[in-house]
């Protein structure tokens, strides 16, 4: 049933004309910010609120849409350091309202993925976290990336989920709201919680 309900949804949202209707506005399809993407897939929404930071980094697969406040930065350069980040999107991904993801080594987004609003994908952290960075401010801290992060296919985030560095999630996996991911799960994971947890496995 839960399956059924889920493609069902995947279908709905990843359809162009819904996110236009409810947006009220034009999307990016004829701007400039397409054809900047290292890659573009066809039926793409961007909206108009986006912030896309160094879009020659970021590939975007078939029927990709977003509600507002989308914010997709690849970081390759920070106070001096140098990085060759990648951001690579598949096909058939619908995202919620104020998404964010801040890449500098790679985040990989499999095909037919929700991802529902508020939520924050990131590969790197300011600074070690060790003692060291204590008489640093934050935002002078050298990045530091512990992994790349990767979604599989068919995984459906809820709102509000935070995703941290060096995490694979599993293809079919659920992950519930409010949730911080820390480390990885298998295929076919329901999880949830700060830290998040598995909470049972689908059948």
């Amino acid at each position: 049933m839960l399956k059924k309900s889920y493609k069902f949804f995947i279908k709905k949202l990843t359809r162009l004309e819904l996110f236009a209707k409810l947006l009220h506005k034009e999307s990016h399809k004829d701007n400039d910010i397409i054809v900047q993407f290292r890659k573009a897939g066809s039926n793409c929404f961007i909206p108009p609120s986006a912030y896309i930071g160094n879009p020659k980094y970021i590939s975007i697969g078939d029927n990709f849409a977003s509600w507002h406040n989308l914010r997709m930065e690849a970081i390759d350069e920070y106070m001096g350091q140098k990085f060759s980040p990648s951001i690579v999107i598949g096909n058939n991904v619908s995202i919620g309202a104020d998404f964010h993801v801040g890449c500098i080594n790679h985040i990989t987004i499999g095909d037919n993925v929700l991802i529902a609003g508020r939520v924050f994908i990131t590969d790197h952290y300011h600074g070690n976290l060790t003692k060291d960075d204590i008489g640093i401010a934050p935002t002078e801290r050298k990045l530091f990336s512990k992994g790349p992060v990767i979604l599989m296919n068919n995984v459906w985030i809820g709102e509000g989920v935070c995703i941290m560095p060096g995490v694979t999630i599993g293809a079919n996996s659920v992950i519930g709201a409010n949730s911080v991911v820390t480390k990885s799960f298998e295929e076919n994971s329901i999880l949830a919680g700060s830290p998040a947890k598995l909470l049972r496995k689908l059948q």
